[in-house]
Order: C-alpha cells, then sequence, then structure tokens
C-alpha cells in the first residue's frame, strides 16, 4: 500500500527536500481558472456571489448572509458533548493565545530618543471554514480565538452552504454562535474569498483573509495578496513522523491515518531508522485502513506518491529529513523525543512522544491546527494572535537628541544623493531670519506634531 524510498548510505549527496516528493498542487495553474471568479465578485458584487454559488454548490440563496436565528438554532440543537469538547477547545486555546500578547516595547536607543514598538490589531477580518468532505467545526475555533484574543474589532466568517438546507453545516453555525461571531455567510470557494475582499451584499471589505481552503481557496487568497493580506497558502495536509525502533507501531500507523483521512492528496510520512517498525507499521496500516470508516480516501492518500516509509542510516539522519520536508505536523516516537523535538527547525507543529498524537493538536492541544504546508514551515508559522497583529514603530525625539544625530542624518541622506532627507533635519536647527539666536535656543526641545 504505502510506497518505501531508501536513503540509507546516501549521505550528504542528497537533496532530501527533492528526494521526499509532496502532492502535485499547482496553485498558479489554478489562478486562471480563479481570476474570472474575482473579476465578476469585483465588478458585480452580490449578482456575482449568488449566480456563483448556484453553479459550484448547486444552492441557490436569495441572501448570503445566515441569519442569526439560524446560528442561535444549531447552538440550541448541538450534541451536549460536542459542545463541551468545542468548550474546552476554546479554554485551552484562549489560554495560549492569552499567553502569547505582550506589553508594548519601549526602546531608550539614545537619551531623550524613544522608539515605541506597539501592536495594533487588524481592525476587520475575513475567516475562511472549508466545507468539502467534512465540516471542520474546529477550524472555527483555530480562526476565531487567535483573532478575538489579538482585539480585532470587526470578524466575518465565510464557509459553503449545504445542498440540504441552503445554510452552511449546523455544527459550524453552532461553533460560531458560541464564539459570539454573528456576521456568518453562506459562501464558499473563491467566490467568498472575493467576497472578503471586496465586499459584496452587506459584506463590507475587510482587511485581511485567514483559513484553510482548496486548491481555488489558495489561487484566491494568492491573486489577492496585496488587496488584503493573508496567512499563507495551505496546501494539502501532511504528516511527518520521526520514529526508531522504541516507537509502538499501531500507534505510528493510527497517526499515519489521521492525516491520509483528509482526501487523497494527503501526505503520509515515516521516516525510520528500524526495518522492523517500517514492517510491522505496514502491517498495522493494512488492518487500520481496512477497518476505518472512509477507508477509500485514506487508501488513496497511503498509496499516492506523496506518502512514503522512507528508511534512513540513524535518527540523526531522519532529523535532517525531516528538517529538509518541513511538515506541516511532525511528530518524535525516538528515545529522548523531548530532546529531539528541541533540534527540530523545520515544522509547523512538534507533536513529542506517544502521548502526544497529532488528533490532539486538532482539537484540544491549545495549539493551532491552521499550519504552514508545501515546506512552507522552512519559513513560515501557524496561525496565532501575531498573524492579527501589526508592529506600529513610534519615534519620539527630543530636540537634543536629534542634534546628536544630525550629522549622520546628513552624511547617509548624501550618499543617497537625497539631500531634502538631510534638510528634514538641518532646517531644524537653522536660525530664521526674523529670529536672534536667543530666541532660536529658547524654542521647545521637544518637536511638536
Amino acid at each position: 500500500m504505502i510506497r518505501r524510498i531508501d536513503l540509507r548510505g546516501a549521505g550528504e549527496a542528497v537533496d532530501y527536500r527533492s528526494a521526499v516528493p509532496r502532492a502535485g498542487f499547482d496553485v498558479e495553474a489554478a489562478t486562471h481558472q480563479v481570476r474570472p471568479i474575482l473579476d465578476a465578485v469585483r465588478t458585480r458584487g452580490l449578482e456575482a456571489v449568488l449566480e456563483l454559488t448556484e453553479r459550484f454548490d448547486g444552492v441557490r440563496l436569495d441572501d448570503i448572509r445566515v441569519p442569526a436565528a439560524a446560528t442561535a438554532a444549531a447552538l440550541e440543537g448541538l450534541d451536549p458533548a460536542v459542545r463541551s469538547g468545542l468548550e474546552e477547545s476554546i479554554r485551552r486555546l484562549r489560554t495560549t493565545c492569552e499567553a502569547d500578547l505582550t506589553d508594548d516595547k519601549v526602546i531608550e536607543v539614545a537619551p531623550g530618543a524613544v522608539v515605541t514598538h506597539r501592536s495594533v490589531p487588524v481592525d476587520r477580518v475575513g475567516l475562511y471554514v472549508p466545507g468539502g468532505l467534512a465540516p471542520l467545526v474546529s477550524t472555527v475555533v483555530m480562526n476565531v480565538v487567535p483573532a478575538q484574543v489579538a482585539g480585532v474589532g470587526s470578524i466575518a466568517l465565510a464557509t459553503p452552504p449545504t445542498r440540504e438546507s441552503g445554510l452552511p453545516d449546523r455544527s459550524v453555525l453552532a461553533a460560531c454562535a458560541l464564539l459570539g461571531v454573528d456576521e456568518v455567510y453562506a459562501v464558499g470557494g473563491a467566490q467568498a474569498v472575493a467576497m472578503l475582499a471586496h465586499g459584496a451584499g452587506s459584506c463590507r471589505p475587510v482587511d485581511m483573509v485567514v483559513g484553510p481552503g482548496n486548491l481555488y481557496v489558495t489561487a484566491a487568497k494568492r491573486l489577492l495578496r496585496g488587496v488584503v493580506g493573508i496567512d499563507s497558502e495551505a496546501g494539502p495536509s501532511e504528516i511527518a513522523i520521526l520514529a526508531d525502533d522504541s516507537a509502538d507501531p499501531a500507534y505510528v500507523a493510527a497517526d499515519l491515518l489521521t492525516e491520509a483521512e483528509h482526501g487523497g492528496t494527503s501526505a503520509s510520512l515515516l521516516v525510520t531508522d528500524s526495518e522492523v517498525l517500517a514492517d510491522q507499521v505496514t502491517a498495522e496500516l493494512d488492518r487500520q485502513v481496512a477497518a476505518t470508516r472512509h477507508s477509500e480516501r485514506v487508501a488513496e492518500a497511503l498509496s499516492g506518491e506523496q506518502s512514503a516509509i522512507v528508511l534512513v542510516d540513524d535518527v540523526e539522519q531522519g532529523l535532517a529529513v525531516v528538517n529538509a520536508y518541513a511538515s506541516e505536523h511532525l511528530e518524535i516516537h525516538t528515545r529522548d523525543a523531548s530532546v529531539i523535538a528541541g533540534r527540530v527547525r523545520n515544522a509547523g507543529a512538534v507533536f513529542v512522544g506517544p502521548w502526544s498524537p497529532v488528533a490532539v493538536g486538532d482539537y484540544c492541544a491549545g495549539s493551532n491546527h491552521v499550519l504552514p504546508t508545501a515546506g512552507c514551515a522552512c519559513h513560515s508559522s501557524g496561525l496565532g494572535v501575531g498573524s492579527f497583529l501589526k508592529q506600529v514603530h513610534v519615534v519620539d525625539y527630543t530636540r537634543e537628541a536629534l542634534a546628536e544625530v544630525a550629522d549622520h542624518v546628513v552624511a547617509l541622506a548624501e550618499a543617497e544623493d537625497l539631500p531634502g532627507h538631510g534638510a528634514g533635519v538641518t532646517t531644524r536647527f537653522a536660525t530664521q531670519p526674523d529670529q536672534s539666536a536667543e530666541e532660536v535656543a529658547q524654542r521647545p526641545s521637544r518637536i511638536q506634531g
């Protein structure tokens, strides 16, 4: 079912990033299909959104905004066990997000020369929650909580309608109600991203669009970057597991299956120095896949080119492989797992040891599951409070502090052939024709804005 890649003896001659392939996810090609959708929403607004929703989702809507009564009813009818799970997920994520908040930093770079780093939340954010193979109710929590903790004042959430009711999935609506999000739109796909970015109907334009989605959602975010801010370009779900012969093969197989359940393009990667473990995990996968509810799509993902068991000489080489792969999720099942985890440089989230499965991160770990994919973990982070905060530098100099640095400013301005920049400083110290030197000296030393 799952193929093997043997990197034993490869040493440093192999580029591990290319040795371990990923699923095809051609965002650039999809932009050609998506661009007309974005143009239609930009020019025709609500009319275009309604047409596109009927074309792609098979749902004819009178309006795109979900009535408040529908979200309230969804929460009222929510299974108590699901509600309890959501409440605990919210509590844990809110706890970690609140720990991320920091006070403004005031730095005195020289006497009288102060620069303050202020964290300012984005004014209005659009959150996307995909539908597809499964209603991702947990993604509502992962999107909304860090935005709320960051202090975002206006939140709009878009998620696809269902054909049965014309409304989004009831559990998704219930999560919105539980979190106090009352601006919800029954719109999915690229047209939802365009609606959030440009505005349509009752939806005002947002400043930023975040949240995972399919290839077309990702292509829309790429094309609209600059019109709005985005979090990242999310690709297919993926997990890498670094394991030695101390790992439990049933646990490892279960966690490879967890990611494969997202769909046929999901990637499941085991990197191990134990051929015995590789054999045991393969046998476990055969058993577990046959017993799981979504065995067809799980089998498709595990047998795809993007999934593999990678054999390495030792854990040290395995660590090099997973750092090069930069997986969305990375599990460590080795002796001294916490030590190995501390050496990981590239991963969206790291799960340490046998009792930290990726599934807990999807729901209730207190971490966020909106994470960089497709190798982007080598330069990007998962969604968090910082995603919704802008850094504003506030510069406050006294006259004396400006005088101290004036010559440096003039020299650098002249070096760049920008004399006006230098004059922006020197003019403040030039004696005005109608002022005596004593009057200049008596001017307030602080530059008033």
